[in-house]
């Protein structure tokens, strides 16, 4: 199955729509997408995974370097819209409390920075 990723710029915010199954396979299609963002000073993501069927640990590591870039960059990523499944292996691996993870993309575009520590 085929990766879909398109972009859509809300404010300061830019919205990442991923559809299809995130494995190694797709993983360097939506990484790529990434590090051009990043290149052009995106630095405050929201990636809706509404559309994501399936997500292995190659796909979670695509959101962990995103993290860590746009946390270098004073930006940040938020997951938005997960299915089930991909919620669930957000939950299990530990993951959806490090990349703050909404059930709207509307709510991860609009959330509060979290407080500095």
């Amino acid at each position: 199955m085929s990766l879909t990723v398109q972009t859509e710029q809300r404010g300061d915010v830019v919205v990442v729509s991923v559809g299809g199954e995130l494995d190694m396979a797709t993983a360097p299609q939506l990484q790529d997408q990434i590090s051009d963002l990043l290149e052009k000073g995106r630095t405050r993501l929201v990636f809706d995974l509404a559309e994501v069927s399936f997500c292995d640990s190659t796909g979670l590591s695509v959101f962990v370097r995103a993290k860590n870039s746009t946390d270098d960059a004073g930006g940040v990523v938020r997951l938005a819209a997960p299915q089930r499944g991909v919620l669930r292996i957000l939950e299990v691996s530990g993951l959806v409390e490090v990349l703050h993870t909404y059930p709207t993309v509307d709510e991860a575009v609009t959330a509060e920075e979290p407080a500095l520590d």
